[in-house]
């Protein structure tokens, strides 16, 4: 079988590409001394990390018959870095390279079998491949090649795994009974894929050692192409897994979000029988008790849904690749899962929506009983300014009442200070008729007073018109 290559090789040969293509550059400058390295050019911080991305996780070169043994694992938070060091004892049990630290795929041969170990955002993979002599198919397995103890302590849950034969195709297919004997009797999905040039059998069901099968019969595949149909074989088992992991969280939600819309629907139908401050007080803590759940679960599970909706369009994609035909009168591939996964993925994605709708109604419900608590506070401070304004228009009444007293107080005051002052004309020896004055006097100090006051009053109603004008407006702008 051919060797793998490793992620440390794979880092070296991409460590500086510009080196490979100097010498070619040089040529196509008429054989010029070489440029600096970058020619001078002021080069991206990311680039060679954009570039490396292209070839991260490549495809494994193999030669049939092979026999392969996949798992994927899910991890929590601090599950990478158990994984990781889980790897290195492995590494140091058989002397070979270890992985740094950071990187996100391992590849690497440990002599009768190549280990491929892949961490992704949620779980990681691994990848066991050993090249076999021609026999039975699932005699063995490819996990059976690892030591037992170190296979137990692996971290993390496991959600996917699947044998893989991968065998020359033979003179004479196996009749359909023998294949059965090989899925333990479980019904086939088979079918022709990559235009004929191999057929391959499954069952999508785990077998005694829980994991599930796939026998592939190589007719005229390379080492790439058989590479390329393993991996996507693998992938296709894994995302699968991983997409149907929302379906449980989805019917477990149904109940709850039923509850939480009939809540809602009764809210909304309590917010057109208000009949005082202590129903908006109880539908607006109601409101928010929907609220707060509903904003949990999206919180909780729409990370969840989002990963099926993804996970789901990789298993279309990697079906489509494999460009399969009915074989035998099997279902294929495509058109099983198709069938299994299309409802099973709308119904997370109907929930999905679901939550969302929900959430939109909650955020309607809350407006519009805020209006109403908004319309209630306009009227009572409507109420309030005409309660104002009724006091204003008494004062002025009893202003009015009041205001010929105090014209007549007024000009007495005025009326006697002026006597006051003719009183003393004695004194430089004027004789002056003070009654007479005075007498005559009366009239223009009582027109004088009252012209006064009218005046003043027509000022004062002048402001307050004033002011009233910029209320209006102001109240309409808030309204509008």
């Amino acid at each position: 079988m051919e060797r793998t290559m490793t992620v440390v090789e794979d880092l070296e040969i991409q460590k500086n590409p510009e080196t490979a293509g100097m010498s070619t550059a040089a040529d196509t400058f008429g054989g010029a001394d070489p440029k600096p390295l970058g020619f001078g050019l002021n080069w991206h911080p990311d680039r060679h990390q954009l570039y490396d991305e292209l070839h991260t996780r490549p495809f494994p070169v193999i030669k049939t018959p092979v026999r392969v043994s996949h798992f994927a694992c899910l991890y929590d938070v601090d599950g990478k870095r158990k994984a990781y060091q889980h790897l290195l004892t492995l590494c140091a049990r058989y002397g070979v390279n270890t992985p740094a630290e950071s990187v996100n795929c391992y590849y690497q041969n440990f002599g009768s079998f190549d280990v491929r170990w892949e961490a992704h955002t949620e779980f990681c993979t691994y990848t066991i491949i050993r090249s076999i002599e021609p026999g039975t198919p699932f005699e063995q397995t490819a996990l059976s090649t690892l030591p037992a103890d170190w296979v137990a302590e692996v971290p993390g849950e496991v959600v996917a795994a699947i044998h893989v034969e991968m065998l020359d195709q033979p003179n004479e297919i196996p009749s359909l009974n023998e294949l059965h004997d090989y899925f333990e009797g479980h019904r086939l999905i088979g079918c022709v894929v990559d235009q004929n040039q191999a057929r391959l059998w499954t069952a999508f069901r785990p077998h005694g050692d829980g994991f599930g099968r796939v026998l592939v019969y190589n007719r005229s595949l390379n080492s790439c192409q058989s590479g390329r149909l393993l991996r996507r074989l693998l992938e296709l088992e894994t995302y699968r897994s991983m997409a149907l992991l929302g379906l449980p969280k989805a019917r477990s939600m149904n109940k709850d979000l039923t509850d939480l819309e009939l809540a809602l629907a009764e809210v909304t139908q309590e917010i057109s029988d208000i009949q005082g401050v202590e129903d908006e007080k109880r539908l607006l803590g109601k409101l928010s008790k929907i609220s707060a759940q509903i904003e949990w679960m999206i919180s909780a599970h729409s990370y969840r849904f989002s990963a099926t909706n993804a996970y789901y369009e990789l298993v279309m994609a990697r079906l489509k690749e494999l460009r399969e035909e009915e074989v035998s009168g099997l279902l294929t591939m495509t058109e099983f899962l198709s069938r299994r996964m299309t409802p099973a993925f709308r119904t997370c994605q109907a929930t999905s929506d679901r939550m969302d709708t929900i959430s939109r109604r909650v955020d309607r419900a809350s407006e519009l009983l805020r209006t109403r608590i908004d319309m209630v506070i306009e009227q009572q401070n409507q109420y309030l300014l005409k309660s104002m304004d009724r006091r204003s228009k008494l004062q002025l009444y009893m202003q009015q009442t009041v205001e010929g007293l105090s014209v007549a107080a007024i000009s007495y005051y005025l009326l006697a200070l002026f006597d006051l002052m003719l009183g003393a004309s004695h004194l430089i020896r004027i004789d002056l008729d003070h009654k007479l004055i005075i007498g005559v006097s009366a009239p223009l100090v009582l027109l004088t007073v009252w012209f006064s006051q009218k005046r003043l009053k027509k000022k004062i109603n002048a402001v307050n018109q004033k002011m009233k004008q910029k209320q209006r407006v102001t109240e309409q702008q808030r309204l509008e």
